[in-house]
This record gives C-alpha cells, sequence and structure tokens, in this order.
C-alpha cells in the first residue's frame, strides 16, 4: 500500500491529502462545468493555486481541462454546432502561435479587467444575446481566447457568450463550449511542450484528475438533461458575471499591490 502511494505521489511534490483534495476538486468542477455550462474550470484553477506552484499550475490545469472537456464534447457530440468550428479553429491557431511567442508587455491586471468588461458586455447586450453571431466573430473568439489561455489558465468565460448565442438549446451550448475549449487547451499543451515543460513527473496525478473529471462530467449530463431551459441560461449567466466581477476584483488587487 505504501508503495502505491508513494507511486501516486512521486515526484509531484504533493502529499496523499492533497492528492486526494485535487481529484474530488476535478469531480466536482467537471459535474459543475457539465451541468450549467462553465465555472468549474475557475474552481479546479483556484485550489490548484493553493497547491502548485505557478510555473507547474497552466500547463497541468491545461491537461485537466483537456480531459475534462473533450470527454463532456465526446459524451454530447451530437449537440456540437459544427458550422462555427472552422472560423473558431482559425482564429485560435493564429491567437496561441501569438500567445506562445509574444512576451506581454500589457500588464495582466490590465488584460483581466479589459476581460471582465468584455465578458459583462457579450453576456447582457441585448444585441449581442438577441440573435445569433455572425461566423467571424466566432475567428475573433478563437484568437482571443486561444490567446489569453497561455497566461489566464480558464478563459471559459471569454467564449462562452459566443456559443450561448449561436445556441438553441442548453445541450448545443455545452457541447461547443466544451469543443472550443478542447481545442484551445490542446494547442496550449502543444505549446507548454515545445517550450520544454515535462509533464513525466505529474502522469500519476493526471491520470487520477482525468478519470476523476470524467466521471464528474457524466453526472453533470445527467443534471443539464434535467434542468429547465431558461432555468439552464439565468444560472449561466449569473456564473458569468460572477466570474467577470471575480476578474475584476483580482485586477484590482493586482492594480494596487503594483502601485504600491
Amino acid at each position: 500500500m505504501d508503495q502505491f502511494i508513494e507511486i501516486l505521489i512521486s515526484g509531484s511534490d504533493l502529499s496523499l491529502w492533497e492528492f486526494a483534495l485535487l481529484c474530488g476538486v476535478s469531480l466536482l468542477g467537471s459535474f459543475i462545468t457539465a451541468a450549467l455550462g462553465l465555472g468549474g474550470g475557475a474552481l479546479t484553477i483556484a485550489t490548484m493555486a493553493l497547491i502548485m506552484p505557478p510555473t507547474v499550475l497552466v500547463p497541468i490545469h491545461g491537461v485537466v481541462q483537456l480531459g475534462s472537456n473533450f470527454g463532456r464534447a465526446m459524451l454530447m457530440y451530437r449537440h456540437i454546432l459544427i458550422k462555427v468550428m472552422p472560423m473558431f479553429l482559425a482564429g485560435s491557431i493564429i491567437g496561441i502561435i501569438i500567445g506562445g511567442k509574444v512576451v506581454i508587455t500589457l500588464p495582466v491586471f490590465l488584460l483581466q479587467g479589459i476581460l471582465a468588461v468584455f465578458i459583462l458586455y457579450s453576456t447582457w447586450a441585448p444585441g449581442f444575446t438577441a440573435r445569433e453571431p455572425k461566423k467571424i466573430a466566432f475567428f475573433g473568439a478563437g484568437l482571443v481566447g486561444a490567446f489569453t489561455t497561455m497566461f489566464v489558465g480558464a478563459t471559459g468565460p471569454v467564449v462562452a457568450p459566443f456559443a450561448l448565442a449561436a445556441s438553441e438549446i442548453r445541450q448545443q451550448f455545452v457541447a461547443t463550449h466544451a469543443t472550443f475549449m478542447t481545442i484551445h487547451h490542446a494547442f496550449k499543451l502543444v505549446v507548454f511542450g515545445v517550450l520544454g515543460f515535462a509533464f513525466g513527473p505529474y502522469i500519476p496525478l493526471l491520470i487520477g484528475l482525468i478519470l476523476f473529471g470524467f466521471a464528474g462530467t457524466y453526472l453533470g449530463k445527467i443534471t443539464l438533461n434535467r434542468l429547465p431551459e431558461k432555468l439552464f441560461r439565468n444560472l449561466l449567466k449569473a456564473i458569468l458575471t460572477i466570474m467577470a466581477c471575480w476578474l475584476i476584483y483580482d485586477a484590482v488587487q493586482a492594480a494596487t499591490n503594483t502601485a504600491i
């Protein structure tokens, strides 16, 4: 038993309870995201930030989110809005290339503030939510989302309003948004691999996080199918608003610390 535990935590500098906590949060985060469309990724990265160093946090979170979103997309593949994927994919490729090569001169707190305003506008602006966005809009969403995911980590709210506005039913939103995030996290991990990040020591942890994440996704899908459409959309807008306010709070805190 001790040898098995040693295999699980060796190389990751985690204790057994931290390993178990992260697996539990992966399950809960995947459940929330599958049931409501997003929110679980932010919960997961917030918990991981308390345990893991920043240099490890973003790439490991990327693997977890890739597994969670890919599993959700596969479980609901019939509802994916295929028609918007080519433009989103093209924008994502350009965004990830820029994000991987450019050293950001824009302060992180300013980037967070801009993203928060964008999320609030695209979530609540009547002109945006009342009609289906044009396909070119998904090119921009893919570019901005892919660029920011290299630095912010959980960027689901950036592309969520586009998926919501294009979707007629909640299943379409969840499946399409999951596909968007699968694309972004897959590209991000390729870039981190090219930059030399060593995933090897974290393989036991990643396997645990992905397996628990898939279990949470399956349970969340069951819950999603039982939610009324209007309640789902209201809850989703509430979550987007809360996450935008969270970004604003972080931005203000960071700006204050920088000024001191």
